[in-house]
């Protein structure tokens, strides 16, 4: 499965979004030795780019990518819509994550604090052939600054078939994402640009991601959900 965003307007997906390939980090003290993170330069998404990453109606719900927005700016209101589980009534919030201005990706180990670069989530320890059914993550900008949703094309199982014999057998890992990168096989890497009250779900159990504040000049904090939501649960942003 390719990466699959649900939008309306092509020019607002272009917009707000560009790309990238990506490279293995070595011997950089802020992350660890391996790290998938993007290249750079950023380039702007062609018409027909932009048009392959439309997700159908055939998209699955659990494999969709949607950029949704609230009615609210202050921080206090946004979390107060977000109470309701959206049609989950086993939601679960994670919290929040505070980011710096300017980083290139944003997520950290927690036992060292070296930035892990683009990975996958593992909140539903799913083997190979159940990981696209895990749940979405909502994330919402907090502010005060704007911030980037960072999101490989390819998925960890598509990965995870490249990389193993048995893959059948396997729980896809982010290590599967780091050494198909480092076989030099192909993965770009979008990111899309999310302003106070704006944010996501997306499928980060099996879609490498990342958030980023790369050319932000204000740090920000995101706030995090996992839940089954159907399609069209958040008002869209494009």
């Amino acid at each position: 499965m390719h990466l699959s965003i649900a939008f309306h307007d092509l020019a607002a997906l272009q917009e707000r979004c560009e790309v990238s390939g990506v490279r293995i980090t070595r011997a950089e003290p802020e992350y660890e030795n391996g790290a998938v993170v993007p290249a750079g330069p950023w380039q702007p998404i062609s018409e027909a780019l932009a048009t392959h990453l439309r997700a159908t109606d055939q998209t699955s719900d659990s494999c969709l990518v949607e950029m949704v927005k609230l009615r609210h700016t202050d921080t206090t209101e946004m979390l107060a819509e977000l109470a309701d589980p959206l049609g989950d009534p086993d939601a679960t919030y994670l919290g929040q994550a505070a980011s710096p201005a300017k980083a290139l990706t944003t997520t950290d180990n927690y036992r060292d604090g070296r930035r892990i670069g683009l990975h996958v989530d593992n909140w539903d320890k799913l083997r190979y052939a159940e990981k696209h059914q895990g749940r979405r993550r909502l994330c919402l900008n907090l502010g005060p600054g704007a911030r980037y949703i960072l999101l490989g094309d390819i998925d960890i199982q598509a990965i995870c078939r490249t990389v193993h014999d048995d893959y059948e057998h396997r729980y896809p890992h982010t290590d599967d994402l780091r050494t198909y990168v480092a076989r030099h096989k192909p993965l770009r890497c979008f990111r899309i640009r999310l302003a106070p009250g704006e944010g996501y779900i997306a499928p980060t159990e099996l879609l490498p991601h990342d958030g980023s504040t790369e050319d932000q000049p204000e740090p920000s904090t995101a706030a995090f959900w996992l839940g089954h939501w159907p399609r069209s649960v958040l008002p869209s942003l494009i």
